[in-house]
């Protein structure tokens, strides 16, 4: 036997048996929610005038405005909206000066009288927006659609929006 194989197998011999320490696995994280994965926001089974009722005593007792959201979950637009909302420094603006209440509109066939009701006309497209002081009185309502293209807008939009009706 060659000279260096025998101290190659003298070596192995001298140290025992080989050990194999296991290492832990993690299970494999999954990767975070796209920003656009969607999201259940807008609550079909809810009571939307007691929703606005509870809104409006909210924004009253804490100095407040009240922004009605008309739209649903499978509006692109609506989806790219709550993103928006919660992004920063919007969502600051947002918690600091409103009150936010999300209207089901279901496929442009429910709560359409509150929607008029608040002079939002949904035929123009949602996401759709109105703006209430404390005592219910419309301060806004997004009479032409402003939003429904919320997917070709930039937080900026939003943004300037919520600086303008924080009162």
């Amino acid at each position: 036997m060659n000279r260096w194989l025998k101290l190659a197998a003298l070596g192995l011999a001298l140290s025992g048996p080989a050990v194999v320490h296991a290492q832990q696995v993690s299970p494999p994280q999954r990767p975070p929610a796209h920003p656009y994965t969607k999201k259940h926001i807008y609550a079909e089974d809810a009571d939307p005038k007691a929703d606005i009722a509870a809104a409006l005593k909210q924004a009253k007792a804490e100095h407040k405005r009240v922004i009605i959201d008309f739209g649903g979950d499978w509006c692109g637009d609506c989806q790219v909206l709550d993103i928006y909302f919660h992004e920063s420094p919007n969502q600051e603006i947002l918690e600091r000066h409103f009150v936010l209440v999300h209207v089901f509109i279901g496929h442009m066939d429910q709560n359409l009288d509150l929607a008029m009701q608040y002079g939002v006309p949904i035929k123009h497209g949602v996401p759709a927006l109105a703006v209430l002081n404390a005592r219910g009185k419309v301060l806004y309502s997004q009479s032409t659609g402003e939003f429904r293209d919320m997917r070709y807008m930039d937080s900026k939009s939003v943004n300037e929006f919520l600086n303008r009706w924080k009162g």
